[in-house]
């Protein structure tokens, strides 16, 4: 069987020439269907860039990057997008939240963009609220609510469509430590329902939690290991 993601020799190299930047300096890796895994690395180190090439987010300057067996790094915009949409679900840092958007709207927003009927957005995003445990809060503004459950409606928005990859960029930064354990409960519960579980950080004890770590250093992979 094919790996979910396979990417082989990939460069990330900006102002190329006299001061260039090799962002990310030949990465090859490969990820399961399934797996929940950590990428770790220190501010600077590359991981948010590789982040962003695995999401679709960005392109490489050269090697490729297959995701579900399909080539995407000479894809167009339009159809990285495309892709993007029903593959992945970002959890970002910053939560991201329209802050004129009520929690429900805000989840319902990706949605739109896949052109599903209203009837079945008002189901998934309330299944999505209710999932996170803020069937309460549905007709608050992000303004009305916590660090905590704004970040908890960023994790409904990203799983009401049911994508296979969940990509979270540092879920927990901006949050007290028990608003953090709430979103790794929540991420844990989707890995055990079947999700790929991508996991960007640069805290060690956020890493032990994944079944997997890949540790980046300037643009390159030095570990990737097993947790026990």
């Amino acid at each position: 069987m094919s790996h979910l993601i396979d990417v082989k020799d990939v460069y990330k190299i900006y102002n190329p020439g006299e001061n260039e930047v090799h962002a990310l300096d030949g990465v090859s890796l490969t990820i399961d269907r399934g797996e929940f895994v950590a990428i770790i690395g220190q501010s600077g180190s590359g991981k948010s860039t590789l982040m962003n090439m695995l999401g679709l987010l960005d392109i490489c300057t050269s090697g490729s990057y297959l995701l579900d067996g399909i080539d995407v790094s000479t894809m167009s915009d339009d159809e990285l997008s495309e892709i993007r949409n029903k593959e992945i679900g970002f959890i970002f840092q910053g939560f991201n939240l329209i802050p004129s958007l009520t929690a429900q709207a805000n989840v319902e927003l990706p949605l739109v963009y896949r052109g599903v009927k209203k009837d079945k957005r008002n189901e998934l995003s309330k299944a999505a609220l209710a999932r996170v445990g803020l069937e309460n809060r549905m007709h608050h503004l992000p303004n009305q609510m916590s660090g905590g459950q704004q970040q908890r409606v960023a994790i409904a928005r990203a799983v009401a469509a049911k994508p296979p990859v969940i990509l979270a960029d540092e879920p927990t930064g901006n949050l007290d430590s028990r608003s953090g354990k709430e979103v790794m409960r929540i991420l844990h519960e989707l890995h055990e329902e079947g999700r790929t579980v991508i996991l960007i950080t640069h805290d060690n004890g956020i890493a032990a939690e994944a079944q997997r770590v890949i540790r980046i250093q300037d643009g390159k992979i030095v570990e990737d290991y097993k947790n026990e």
